[in-house]
């Protein structure tokens, strides 16, 4: 899909409310540089100078659908200890709703600590992981209390995400009488399962999100090739009636696969990962958020790539914004038919651009018989902002404006045309016989046209500088026109062939 278009959809999705049920951990860092080895042991000696206390598991989770702009409630259990305050503290400084955050002070609040070293001026890296934790499932009477809550809140709520990291706060008991009541409210159901559960737990949901070592243990098929974790997200939906399976597949991007069979993978950009720690989560939250939102699963999940793939790009957790989506989605340029958008598709991609403080261009024309001085009017106009817009007429105004033998070419070839240059962003074909529809709609920061014009000659110029946008007009080249060029074809067609009747 277009980037572009896809950050339509992006800024389009309304804010969603979402529950998220799981096992809340607080992650621990200590920073420091790795500067030798232990005359004891060894082992590196890591000389701290830093650290730092995040949310980790569903904890992370909910931050980062908050983050995301959802309105976000929690509900697990924690122990009665600092580690537990630290983590509700957290969650309340974030906004995120604890009421169905319960205490247990039996067990410990899950921590996980991580030592990173730096050496020799490289980027960080894990040296040692700390755990501490138990796994046991909650006792029956908290249990019941969960349940409880969770009955009395789903329906209050527009998703539930289930992030299950197997330390005993989502049992089966607990997963069956949520994800019902969900379904039964019509409640979007999305779950990030844990490694070695009994899968049936989910049995029912909307979207279920395995990696890649995770379905191949719930369908013991092994995936070398995206390919195979779309026939394995298939065997998956039909195990658990599930309507869809997203699978992360670290570097290859992720695969969706729907319950009818159909699938798609969506590959991710080639890029430098500093630490993996938190993208499930990410992707869980995003997937969240867009569905929720009003997105189709499919670019729910293209979504959800490009946020994990901004979370990997960073040390340790860390919550993305929605400015960040959208500056990363602005800055991909798409390639081919993905480029031709509808008038308002343009219009809502150029105000988000010019959120970002980029500026849109468009110009306009008919694009009959595409030749050099096209090529070298488009070149200019793209060299006046960020975002180059082409609004292109359609095949039934170009018959109003230059008669019945036009266009010599189709409206879909010379959108096609168009989007195959790398310096044009959008395509808009347009019925209209002068682009004023165009510019009142789409507010262009600059109107090109190429020609001998004048600035008040420029059709739409008018619309324009009323509300202070610029008006350009490029260079023309001589004697190239689309028009001088269908002559001389004609004038050729015309002469008679000379016949070398010797060779």
């Amino acid at each position: 899909m277009n980037a572009t278009v896809l950050l339509h959809v992006f800024d389009q999705l309304k804010a969603s409310r979402i529950l998220v049920l799981g096992d809340l951990i607080l992650d621990r860092y200590t920073w420091g540089n790795a500067e030798r080895i232990s005359q004891e042991a060894p082992i590196v000696v890591l000389h701290a100078d830093e650290q730092q206390t995040l949310a980790g598991g569903a904890a992370n989770v909910c931050h980062l659908a908050q983050g995301l702009g959802a309105q976000v409630c929690s509900a697990s259990v924690i122990g009665e200890d600092a580690a537990g305050d630290t983590l509700r503290h957290m969650l309340r400084a974030c906004d995120v709703q604890c009421d169905l955050v319960l205490t247990d002070p039996t067990r410990p609040t899950t921590v996980k600590e991580r030592f990173v070293g730096r050496a020799g001026g490289r980027h960080p890296n894990q040296i040692l992981r700390v755990d501490h934790e138990v796994r046991s499932p909650l006792e029956p009477a908290l249990q019941e209390q969960l349940i409880e809550g969770l009955q009395s809140t789903i329906p209050d709520h527009d998703v539930l995400l289930i992030s299950d990291y197997g330390k005993g706060v989502c049992t089966s008991q607990t997963l069956r009488a949520a994800i019902h009541t969900a379904l039964r409210h019509h409640v979007l159901v999305l779950v990030d399962p844990a490694r070695g559960t009994d899968y049936q737990n989910y049995r029912g949901v909307t979207l279920i999100k395995p990696n890649r070592a995770e379905l191949e243990q719930a369908t013991r098929m092994t995936i070398d090739m995206p390919g195979e974790a779309v026939a394995a997200g298939r065997q998956l939906c039909a195990q658990l009636d599930v309507e869809h399976a997203v699978i992360t597949l670290d570097r290859d991007g992720m695969a969706i696969v729907g319950r009818d069979g159909d699938g798609e993978i969506v590959p991710t950009a080639t890029r430098s990962v500093y630490d993996i720690t938190g993208a499930g989560d990410m992707a869980l939250a995003m997937l969240g958020v867009a569905i929720g939102g009003g997105a189709n699963p499919l670019d729910a999940t293209r979504l959800a790539n490009v946020a994990a793939g901004l979370e990997v790009e960073r040390m340790g957790v860390s919550v993305i914004h929605p400015d960040e989506i959208r500056a990363k989605l602005a800055n991909r340029r798409s390639v081919g038919l993905e480029k031709i958008v509808t008038r308002d598709q343009a219009a809502s991609i150029a105000a988000i651009q010019r959120k970002l403080r980029h500026r849109v261009v468009l110009t306009n024309g008919c694009f009959d018989l595409l030749h050099a001085g096209h090529v070298a009017s488009l070149s200019e106009a793209a060299a006046c902002g960020d975002l180059l817009i082409v609004g292109m007429n359609s095949d039934q105004s170009i018959r109003r404006l230059k008669g019945n033998g036009r266009p010599i070419i189709g409206q879909s070839d010379r959108a096609a045309m168009l989007a195959a240059l790398e310096n044009v962003d959008l395509v808009v074909p347009f019925d209209e016989d002068t682009p004023h529809a165009l510019l009142h709609v789409i507010r262009p920061d600059v109107l090109v046209k190429g020609g001998s014009y004048s600035v008040d000659q420029v059709a739409g110029h008018e619309v324009v500088e009323a509300y202070g946008g610029d008006v350009v007009v490029t260079r023309l080249l001589e004697g190239i026109s689309t028009t001088n060029l269908v002559t001389k074809i004609r004038q050729q067609l015309d002469t008679p062939r000379v016949v070398n009747e010797a060779a």
